[in-house]
């Protein structure tokens, strides 16, 4: 008797230890960041100025309306682009209100394009861990809003510190960050994180594929 409930216990305690465990950083996904980060998103994809989408370096052209215009989008397009992966992006819609665009696109069009929706945060830690492609996505209440995406970076953060303050992303916007919380990424729609808003969605990268 004393025997059965000793094993029992050992199960329960290695089952509820594998569910809240993180999956450890593989290979591929350092080779994807390498990718990433070599964009040098710190720099690059300035706010308030008119960039080249792709490399995000200013070009000297037009910075339309009032508010200050941030890149968020079309940097994770130009990410996106670099590792063979299709995001909704210029020419296809313009740099304005993209990442509410892109938002729509995910959820009406992606499946057809090998995206698939994650359930949380930490899914999508464990996706990127894994060597995905991962994004986060808020659309604005307002249509004529601008909403924001970051792309989700591998990271050594427990699963506490993930459902306290997200999976650490790589992002442009009115702060650039080459790694952040998600909480502090989308601190400029404090509603997106405090009210679970935000969707994770996450794509295979090819690239990589096979390799260890």
């Amino acid at each position: 008797m004393k025997k059965a409930l000793f094993l029992s216990v050992a199960i329960l305690f290695l089952w509820s230890g594998n569910a809240s465990a993180k999956s450890a950083v593989t290979p591929a996904a350092r080779r994807l960041f390498d990718v990433i980060d070599a964009l040098n998103v710190a720099q690059n994809w300035p706010a308030g100025k008119h960039v080249n989408w792709e490399t995000g370096i200013p070009d000297g052209g037009r910075e339309f309306g009032h508010a200050k215009h941030t890149h968020c989008s079309v940097f994770v397009a130009a990410a996106a682009k670099r590792l063979g992966i299709y995001i909704l992006r210029p020419p296809d819609h313009g740099q304005i209100l993209l990442a509410n665009a892109q938002y729509d696109w995910l959820a009406s069009q992606g499946l057809k394009q090998g995206w698939r929706p994650l359930a949380d945060g930490m899914e999508a830690q464990d996706f990127a861990d894994r060597g995905y492609f991962v994004v986060a996505v808020y659309k604005n209440h307002h249509e004529t809003s601008p909403g924001h995406i970051a792309i989700v970076r591998p990271g050594d953060e427990s699963p506490a510190e993930i459902k306290a303050e997200g999976p650490q992303v790589t992002q442009a916007g009115l702060h650039n960050y080459r790694s952040t919380s998600l909480e502090q990424g989308f601190a400029g729609h404090p509603h997106a994180f405090n009210d679970d808003e935000i969707k994770f969605y996450a794509h295979e990268v090819y690239r990589f594929r096979g390799r260890s």
